[in-house]
């Protein structure tokens, strides 16, 4: 007999026959009736060609065949069960884990120096490996495993996926301290006539921002296009050019002394940040904690 041969429910029949002495009180602890009990002892016998219970005036008596699968099927069925009911521990002060964790360039500075001090706190042991989005098939790395968590708006991470939402994000214009809109207020007249640096973020939500300008016909003189956020910042210290960036990013990354922020004069619908993960790790242990640690931080910071 090969195993795709065995229906392994019949054994959990014989296991109970075995251990109760009697049909109808195997059937209930089974939550079964007694006639179907009756069947599947039926099947048992023809697929294993013995008679495995007979009626005795002690009552149903296994056979000698039957009391020696006993224990074996008994030991078969707690392994079983014991590894489905079984519930990793993680232990973030001893563990050594290196998470792999999928980031924006405006991701790694808004989340990677809060999400350390936490880890350095949580576990010395703990490692993360920040892997830019748009450079691998995310969707593939975190259906196989590789990595274990993202953070952003993906939308095209929906089957197989799960997420838990972080905050919202708003749009802000960010300026020089000193540029005239942080007298005057920036205006749609005063946007349209600025010089811009425009970011050209492929595959996050800030290039669906870049797209929404474009359909509503908004005017922009832009004078530069960088494919990043890195050097938003110092480029517009020293120039009059303004950029649209999360505020988020703009309060975390840049301090009050050189850089002002204003509401966009454009109406721009925020967006939700979240933190995803596959159906692959989702009842990972250091899964769960990882992604707990980042909401119970990230979604109170931004309430």
């Amino acid at each position: 007999m090969k195993l795709r041969e065995l229906d392994l429910n019949l054994l959990l029949v014989l296991h109970e026959l075995l251990a109760q002495g009697s049909a109808s009180k195997a059937a209930e602890s089974l939550g079964m009736s007694q006639p179907a009990v009756s069947n599947s002892l039926n099947r048992l016998r023809k697929m294993l060609g013995d008679d495995l219970f007979l009626r005795t005036s002690k009552g149903l008596t296994p056979t000698r065949f039957a009391e020696h699968l006993n224990e074996p099927i008994a030991h078969a069925l707690r392994v079983i069960l014991d590894s489905v009911n079984a519930v990793s521990i993680f232990d973030p002060a001893t563990s050594n884990r290196n998470f792999n964790v999928a980031l924006t360039d405006v991701g790694e500075i808004y989340f990677l120096p809060a999400l350390m001090q936490l880890l350095s706190k949580a576990g010395a042991g703990i490692t993360i490996n920040s892997v830019r989005n748009t450079a691998v098939n995310l969707r593939d790395e975190m259906e196989s495993g590789r990595i274990d968590l993202a953070i952003g708006l993906l939308p095209d991470l929906d089957f197989g996926f799960f997420q838990r939402k972080l905050f919202s994000q708003q749009y802000v214009c960010l300026f020089r301290r000193g540029h005239p809109f942080e007298t005057l207020g920036c205006t749609r007249e005063g946007f349209e006539a600025a010089e811009h640096v425009s970011v050209l973020a492929e595959g996050t939500g800030y290039s669906a921002i870049e797209a929404m300008l474009d359909r509503a016909r908004v005017k922009r003189n832009v004078k530069l296009h960088v494919p990043n956020f890195v050097a938003v910042g110092y480029i517009l210290q020293s120039t009059d050019m303004v950029a649209i960036v999360p505020a988020a990013y703009a309060r975390r990354a840049f301090g009050t002394e050189t850089l002002a922020t204003a509401p966009c004069p454009i109406d721009i619908p925020e967006i939700s940040i979240n933190v995803l993960w596959h159906a692959q790790n989702h009842r990972d242990a250091g899964n769960q904690w990882l992604r707990q640690l980042i909401y119970e931080h990230f979604a109170a910071q931004e309430q």
